[in-house]
């Protein structure tokens, strides 16, 4: 008998402790700007000459989610497995919906167009597989996904769309 109190206490416990860890981990993920999707693979064959390769066709689009807040994108970073990274320096508000792709190669960003340009002709997401972090300017996490171009591009095409 006191084993089963034991293991019933333990059990309790247990669930009183995942309750209670479940909003810490649903509020990493809480923020207005999400990975709606990635192009790891740019179209073509991989050349990272900034004036006849193709890095600038390799992108990822981060979206607000919010119905209502304006967030600006300074002081967001975006990482990969490895640790390449960029951080959004200049002033870039995304309204309520509205979105906007971190090219790779060089460019003139545009709030008009939707676009920043990484100012780097390397690639950064692998085309096999790679994992994606989004950090807010405080340094918690906004999102994360990883993928593998077998399990998670079933066409093939080298995009990968994770919030639609």
């Amino acid at each position: 008998m006191r084993t089963r109190h034991v293991l019933a206490l333990v059990a309790a416990a247990g669930s009183i402790a995942a309750l209670s860890a479940a909003p810490a981990q649903a509020a990493e993920y809480t923020s207005a700007l999400k990975l709606k999707g990635v192009q790891y693979d740019a179209p073509g064959s991989d050349s990272n000459s900034c004036s006849t390769g193709n890095t600038k066709d390799e992108y990822l689009t981060i979206k607000n989610y919010s119905a209502s807040a304006t967030v600006n994108l300074k002081g967001y970073v975006v990482k990969d497995a490895v640790g390449n990274s960029f951080t959004f320096t200049a002033s870039h508000s995304l309204q309520p919906g509205d979105y906007v792709k971190l090219r790779g190669g060089k460019g003139t960003d545009s709030d008009a167009k939707n676009v920043v340009y990484r100012q780097n002709c390397n690639f950064i997401w692998n085309n096999d597989k790679d994992t994606i972090y989004l950090y807010k300017p405080s340094g918690s996490r906004a999102d994360v996904h990883g993928y593998t171009k077998s399990g998670s591009d079933p066409d093939r095409n080298g995009y990968i769309t994770f919030h639609s």
